[in-house]
């Protein structure tokens, strides 16, 4: 049997997850715009920033009540990806 009230949720998560999708491409827009003012593949990786920027994530986690382990994993996800990206998109 199908749970109907699974269902609207799922449907509410599908259209998040559009949305999630509409911001990872103006990331990546943005993420473009750095990489043309790079001058070595060096400058990609900058391990202060990224470490602020986790630091950052989690104080705003923790007060807007959402599960810092979470944010900490997507976030760090996502600068990875990025990284490959950037070094894929070098010139």
């Amino acid at each position: 049997m199908v749970n109907k009230n699974i269902l609207k949720i799922r449907k509410k998560l599908d259209k998040l997850d559009n949305r999630f999708l509409d911001l990872i491409k103006k990331r990546e827009n943005l993420v473009n715009e750095v990489l043309k003012n790079k001058k070595y593949k060096k400058d990609i990786v900058d391990k202060k920033r990224i470490a602020a920027i986790i630091k950052n994530i989690r104080k705003k986690s923790i007060s807007k009540k959402i599960d810092p382990k979470i944010t900490k994993k997507i976030w760090i996800s996502m600068i990875r990806a990025f990284i490959d990206y950037e070094y894929r998109n070098f010139k």
